[in-house]
């Protein structure tokens, strides 16, 4: 089994910033890819940012320039920098762990949720 724990959502005015967290624990062999997703009321969820192999990162268009993800590889922790934040950012954010368990099995879970609300 592999936990997630997220925490850093709330609220907050436009153009300010929040720090997104998320560390794994539990039976981790190894982690592939770290990634952080949303979810706006009435819309799919999407991709927001992912760094796979501890380098590699990917970003929505939206969020370049803004957002910056990092990973704790000791820690086994993503974070998720926000600056700039746009009214349009509010979402539930999830994060998604990928990678192979104790018993050599991949595995991908998600967090619970954080939600982030940007409004003045």
């Amino acid at each position: 089994q592999v936990q997630l724990v997220e925490s850093g959502g709330g609220l907050v005015q436009p153009g300010g910033s929040l720090r997104l967290s998320c560390a794994a624990s539990g039976k981790i062999y190894k982690i592939d890819a770290m990634g952080w997703y949303r979810q706006a009321p009435g819309k799919e969820r999407e991709l927001v940012a992912r760094i796979i192999s501890g380098r590699n990162t990917n970003y929505a268009d939206s969020v370049k320039g803004r957002f910056t993800i990092s990973r704790d590889n000791v820690k086994n922790t993503v974070y998720l920098q926000m600056n700039s934040l746009k009214p349009e950012d509010t979402a539930v954010y999830y994060c998604n762990v990928v990678g192979i368990d104790t018993n050599i099995k991949y595995f991908n879970y998600w967090g619970q949720g954080t939600q982030v609300t940007v409004s003045s």
